[in-house]
């Protein structure tokens, strides 16, 4: 069994409801891989088609995997070396496939609920059942288009902690839906 996350900067929804491309940043790249890194992730996709988003990532891998980043914290070094930037969803998928002999399941996750979602216990018992390899999708900007969210396998419950306020940062979403799903996998 593995898992896989993804950080999905298009196509995602602005504050209208628009399709658009976000540019990714360096913050969420950073933490988002060492909490990655923690949960035994095994990749971590950032999907963004733009050229230039790209380089910016490539640049930013390189100078801590390779560059003066690596003597000053070869740790992140660790953390950013399961970051693998591609162009869209099919891509990371295809990536898994050609990684993996076990039927992929993706999950979406959103902040609001959207149709039938499934609970974080029953994805973690499906996970730690280990049949299957899952691609758990997190989007920037306002979330996952309705059509991400309707082709996905399955869709994650939102954080609720009963509160009228759900806004988190999708890096502080990754770390509380990770430990949610993956907390019996470490021991």
């Amino acid at each position: 069994m593995s898992v896989y996350i993804a950080l999905v900067h298009f196509p995602v929804y602005n504050t209208k409801k628009k399709i658009v491309n976000t540019a990714l940043t360096c913050i969420s790249i950073h933490d988002i891989a060492r909490v990655a890194k923690t949960y035994d992730i095994k990749k971590f996709f950032v999907i963004n088609p733009l050229t230039s988003q790209q380089a910016l990532l490539k640049r930013i891998l390189t100078y801590w995997k390779e560059g003066e980043g690596l003597t000053f914290n070869d740790n992140r070094a660790l953390a950013l070396g399961i970051v693998e930037g591609v162009n869209s969803l099919l891509d990371a998928f295809q990536y898994i496939q050609n990684d993996s002999d076990k039927p992929i399941k993706i999950i979406s996750t959103s902040a609001k609920q959207f149709g039938f979602s499934m609970s974080f216990s029953e994805l973690s018992e499906k996970i730690q059942l280990g049949e299957e390899d899952f691609l758990i999708l997190f989007g920037t900007g306002w979330g996952l288009t309705e059509e991400i969210l309707l082709e996905s396998d399955y869709l994650l419950e939102p954080i609720d902690f009963g509160t009228d306020f759900n806004h988190l940062s999708v890096r502080s979403a990754i770390a509380i839906i990770l430990d949610r799903l993956l907390k019996n996998k470490i021991k």
